[in-house]
């Protein structure tokens, strides 16, 4: 989301209100025609047409008006894609709806030509687009072009000459085996089927067993909606989710009864599985954060897995996280909502708070028959082990893997990819930095000379800028480089690592060491014998406010794929503070999610933290930012909010920007943000300055 104008889109769009209503007519086409100015023809009842045009400068986030011929009248409906004349060139654009009469006093143009007659943006999109980049001071074409997927023509034929046969019988009865360890998720799942809409923060507990697992649990509360005779939406992470959860899918509700929306599907895959969906072939719907906008015909459920992670939220404007999209699209159909997980988000905890969602968690029982954790440093480990109680494996987690790999697999979770990720002074422990850039210092193989992470270059020599010394040692240690390590510490036993570029999706249940990365855990056959989460405090070293919560759902992601304590199951967590206790880390040993997501809400209060308060982010070129906060500071002292400004901050060539308004006053902060952006772009400011709501990663 950029705050500029560019040359493609200012034209005549920004000079005047009369003007700036609708575009100005193009002499060589049929743009200065009036409605009934085809000869011989009979004029529309509803001759014109508000556009969306696909242009997303925020001075021009509105409805165009534009005359439809009388050859188009019967294919311009609403929701259909159409070609339209804006600012001097022909631009794509969405019919909102058709009227009888235009507000703008004047000439309007003509619409060029109707792409296809099929009405791919329904009005429950529309007006969810219209609200998520209200929310997240975004622009409607934006917000479209993340929920409407290209036109594929040969798609469009292929489903109309051969549309889906419709599985024969009824939906069959929900499992509800998935959900008797949890008190209220029976209740759920009825109250679903009944067609009631019920929302639920499901804390998950693992399972080893793929009958009682979450992918089983989701695929109950998909057939219990089905039944009910509403749609169901399921978004997950990845591709390997999806392929999780479309197998329990097809075990729940035999083959059919659903489509998969992912972006690595191919144009023509993914567009046919969206028309499938669009003209109510199907209304089960599994995949990745776009399926959040699927047009599910009477949405009875949106669910998703595993909230807090970065996978779900949108990298381009307006940024809006999945989670916000399938609440405001619970919301405005009342249907039922569900975000499960093994760890809770502070966001999801806030909701929890409001009494917006109702909480379906396991008793305490249950959570003690999971694998025992232990934490290298407490008892009697350091006075055993000595210094290999401190070591990259330390002598605790090798005696774990060594007894477990005589029963199955043992998961390794390393917080880094590569080799050396991180070199230090073997002096002074200073932070190796690159004498070009200042970016920092990597091994990236054994016998290869050090280079920078930034700019890629090799420095000559190193010398550390407090001490002077020329020696290097390693601060983290990387994937491939504790691959290494554990080949030589356990001869004759196979090494597998998952990690960009390959990951791996499952393992077999025979002994071998996996090290992976986080979010790349393989799925075991039976379950890991042992897990060793090494590098603890690399996961909590993180500059940024979620940490702590990242770290505990790392951890905890990890340790639901270990076998349970009656099966021998243990999880090592080795590198922690061990001797400054840690929430975290508690919340790992008890396996209490909720509690540690109760903490971090309470002191984010104290603090006046996201997600309580309202804040944004910008970030661009310093004199843009600081510019933008001026702008932002006039248009909330207009509306009587506070506003608080940090910063901003240089960083490299950018400069952060953090705003921050009472949540109480967070519909008019975002609206404020939005016409400070309208306005600096109808200015035609030049200097850039990328905005962003709900931020993170404040350090």
């Amino acid at each position: 989301m950029t705050t500029a104008g560019n040359d493609e889109g200012e034209g005549e769009g920004g000079r005047g209100a009369a003007r700036d209503l609708v575009p100005p007519p193009s002499p060589a086409s049929p743009a200065a025609s009036s409605p009934g100015a085809a000869a011989g023809a009979e004029s529309p009842a509803l001759p014109v047409a508000l556009v969306a045009v696909q242009v997303p400068l925020p001075h021009l986030d509105r409805g165009f008006e534009y005359v439809v011929p009388p050859e188009m009248d019967a294919d311009a409906a609403p929701g259909v894609r159409v070609k339209v004349r804006f600012s001097g060139r022909e631009v794509d654009g969405f019919v909102l709806e058709r009227r009888a009469k235009a507000e703008h006093v004047g000439t309007l143009a003509s619409l060029r030509r109707v792409v296809g007659t099929e009405p791919v943006l329904t009005p429950e999109i529309a007006a969810l687009a219209r609200e998520v980049a209200d929310t997240h001071a975004g622009s409607l074409a934006d917000v479209l072009r993340l929920a409407v997927p290209p036109r594929h023509v040969r798609a469009e034929t292929a489903l109309t000459a051969r549309p889906p046969t419709p599985p024969e019988g009824d939906v069959p009865t929900p499992d509800e085996s998935p959900w008797a360890r949890y008190p209220a998720g029976p209740t759920f799942l009825r109250r679903v089927r009944a067609g009631e809409g019920p929302w639920a923060a499901w804390s998950a507990l693992p399972s080893v067993d793929p009958a009682l697992g979450w992918p089983a649990a989701f695929a109950a509360a998909a057939a219990a909606t089905l039944a009910s005779g509403r749609g169901v939406i399921l978004v997950v992470p990845d591709h390997r989710d999806v392929a999780r959860l479309e197998t329990a899918l097809v075990g729940a509700l035999g083959a059919g009864r659903h489509v998969r929306l992912t972006a690595d599907q191919g144009p023509q895959a993914r567009y046919t599985a969206w028309l499938s969906i669009l003209r109510g072939h199907v209304r089960c719907v599994v995949g990745t954060r776009a399926a959040a906008y699927a047009p599910v015909h009477d949405l009875g459920l949106v669910a998703w897995w595993d909230d807090g992670d970065d996978l779900h939220a949108e990298p381009r404007a307006p940024y809006a996280h999945m989670r916000d999209v399938l609440r405001l699209r619970a919301s405005r159909t009342g249907s039922a909502l569900l975000v499960g997980g093994f760890a809770r988000s502070v966001a999801v905890e806030q909701w929890v708070a409001e009494g917006a969602v109702r909480e379906v968690v396991a008793d305490v029982e249950p959570r003690r028959a999971l694998a025992r954790v232990h934490v290298v440093g407490e008892g009697h480990d350091e006075e055993r082990d000595g210094p290999g109680a401190r070591a990259h494996l330390p002598s605790a987690a090798w005696r774990a893997a060594h007894a477990g790999l005589d029963h199955g697999p043992v998961l390794v979770q390393v917080p880094r990819r590569g080799y050396l990720p991180s070199l230090s002074c073997g002096e002074c422990r200073t932070p190796a930095r690159c004498p070009h850039c200042h970016g920092p210092l990597s091994l990236p193989g054994p016998g290869a000379p050090p280079t920078c992470r930034w700019c890629g270059r090799t420095p000559t020599q190193f010398t550390c800028a407090e001490c002077g010394s020329h020696r290097l040692r390693s601060s983290v240690v990387g994937a491939r480089r504790t691959a290494e390590e554990l080949g030589r510490a356990f001869p004759g036993v196979p090494v597998r690592t998952s990690g960009s570029p390959e990951v791996l999706s499952e393992v077999e249940g025979t002994p071998a060491l996996v090290i992976a990365t986080p979010g790349a855990e393989p799925v075991a056959h039976g379950g890991y014998a042992a897990t060793l989460l090494l590098d603890a405090w690399a996961s909590l070293d993180r500059p940024a406010l979620d940490a702590g919560e990242e770290a505990l759902r790392r951890w905890l992601a990890a340790a639901a794929l270990t076998r349970p304590a009656a099966d021998g199951g243990v999880v090592v967590l080795a590198g922690a503070p061990v001797h400054t206790p840690l929430p975290v880390i508690e919340a790992l040993v008890r396996w209490a999610p909720e509690w540690f997501a109760r903490r971090e809400l309470a002191e984010r209060v104290e603090l006046s933290l996201p997600p309580t308060v309202w804040m944004a982010r910008v970030t661009g070129e310093l004199p843009a930012v600081r510019a933008f906060g001026d702008d932002m500071a006039v248009a909330m002292q207009a509306v009587g909010v506070p506003l608080d400004r940090l910063g901003p901050i240089p960083a490299g060539d950018q400069a952060h920007l953090l705003l921050r308004a009472p949540a109480a006053a967070a519909t008019q902060a975002t609206a404020a943000l939005a016409a400070t952006r309208r306005t600096r772009s109808a200015r035609k400011d030049r200097d850039q300055a990328a905005v962003r709501l709900g931020v993170a990663d404040v350090t």
